[in-house]
């Protein structure tokens, strides 16, 4: 099921450098992911308390959190080796229903931006501007997205994943 942006906006993650790959695919379906690649939980705990995140993880020590066992602070412990199966596991766990394909910056987790042809033909190679239409681009990075062969992969990856039927063209 699509979803509007104020229903993929409720639940929000910060993956843990356990899960990275999760938090990618996270993205590419349109969740708000932050990847927190340090190793300090505290400062993790801080930003998902802060933020009202949900934490991804496969680090069993902060399940014995006082926060955790209070109820105060969301984590789902990831059991699961292979990203694929670590996004079903979370989309089970928390029976999310609403997707946003490719509406999210892979890089920097910001919202993309609708871009015109015009805006974007001295930031992309010829080829692509002669082939393609459509174009989105992040606020942040300034990382142009349009629907080539890297677009292709990832909707592969979401086939894979059975996740096929999120996408609209």
């Amino acid at each position: 099921m699509l979803a509007t942006s104020k229903e993929t906006t409720e639940i929000k993650f910060i993956a843990d450098n356990n899960v990275g790959k999760l938090a990618k695919l996270l993205r590419m379906v349109g969740y708000d992911t932050l990847f927190f690649s340090q190793r300090d939980d505290n400062e993790m705990i801080r930003i998902a308390l802060k933020e009202s995140r949900v934490i991804l993880t496969r680090d069993t020590q902060i399940m014995e959190r006082r926060l955790v066992q209070d109820g105060k602070l969301k984590v789902i412990l990831i059991r699961q080796d292979n990203p694929k199966v670590q996004l079903h596991e979370t989309i089970r766990t928390l029976n999310l229903q609403y997707f946003r394909p490719f509406s999210l910056c892979l890089e920097c987790n910001q919202a993309l931006i609708s871009r015109r042809k015009e805006d974007v033909q001295n930031l992309v190679p010829v080829r692509v501007l002669n082939r393609q239409s459509r174009y989105t681009e992040c606020p942040l990075c300034h990382r142009i997205y349009w629907e080539g062969t890297h677009w292709q992969a990832m909707v592969k990856k979401l086939e894979d994943v059975g996740m096929g039927n999120v996408i609209s063209y």
